[in-house]
């Protein structure tokens, strides 16, 4: 498996600037050739650390999550990343090795690691090696029910999880799903679906659910609301609520993205 990990930099002054950055009012799509130095941001708490702010809540946005790609720096990290304790998260590697130290138990978190972090748990982050560690790292409020406790932290691997083939797809559409979507103590779901080059999704998906896609692997040509969009490792689409998508996967390797969505909650109205 591989997965993208953007490096910054900055292109020459000969470059044009044309490049397939967009923001409408269904979604937004920031490629990575947008990923450069000048655009990171620097985080409270942390040492040797740099991020990539790719979603947060905005007035006519996406109004559920954030994500950021972090990227820390031999000898970086941070005794206390999350300083919200009604916030939940998810951090998934694509490289480097990465340290957690979750509720006084120490794990290493290599290329493919993931982490749900509780909302209140205590955890740190620590990048002990000689080379840098590179993470997305996706947060939410979460959403407490009456009668359901919040579900407990966990650390397990992409390469440990075994894909879901969707129904009648024949294994050209899968999920590996870190969570069962039936848990109603979840209230937010980060997979990853992988499509098979020729694999599609056969029919404009229209939900409710709010997306965060970054892709990790491969290309395909994604429908996001009435524009066909091609995508490649390094890209990443947000979603609103209700936005249309649907895609086609291209060769010649699999077509893989991480993949945020609310789910499990009634809509709130007053």
């Amino acid at each position: 498996m591989t997965y993208y990990t953007p490096r910054g930099g900055l292109p020459p002054q000969t470059d044009l600037l044309t490049d397939r950055a967009v923001v409408k009012q269904a979604y937004t799509f920031i490629p990575k050739g947008v990923l450069r130095d000048i655009v990171t941001s620097t985080l409270p708490g942390f040492t040797g650390t740099r991020s990539w702010i790719i979603a947060r809540p905005v007035a006519g946005g996406a109004t559920t999550f954030s994500q950021l790609i972090v990227e820390i720096s031999p000898g970086g990290g941070a005794p206390r990343p999350e300083v919200e304790d009604g916030v939940e998260g998810v951090v998934f590697v694509t490289t480097g090795a990465l340290v957690l130290t979750l509720e006084g138990e120490r794990h290493v978190l290599e290329e493919g690691g993931y982490a749900f972090l509780a909302p209140g748990a205590e955890w740190s982050l620590a990048n002990e090696g000689d080379e840098i560690t590179s993470f997305h790292w996706i947060r939410k409020a979460y959403e407490r029910v009456d009668g359901i406790a919040p579900p407990a932290s966990f650390v397990t691997r992409d390469q440990d999880v075994e894909p879901v083939p969707m129904p009648d797809t024949g294994g050209a559409w899968a999920t590996t799903r870190f969570s069962d979507s039936a848990d109603l103590s979840h209230d937010m779901q980060v997979n990853i679906v992988t499509f098979q080059p020729g694999g599609s999704i056969p029919f404009a998906e229209t939900h409710v659910m709010e997306h965060g896609l970054f892709v990790l692997q491969g290309k395909a040509v994604y429908r996001l609301n009435d524009d066909w969009v091609e995508c490649e490792a390094g890209d990443y689409m947000l979603l609103r609520a209700f936005c249309p998508q649907a895609c086609y996967a291209g060769g010649p390797e699999p077509f893989r993205y991480l993949l945020y969505k609310d789910t499990n909650r009634q809509i709130r109205l007053t």
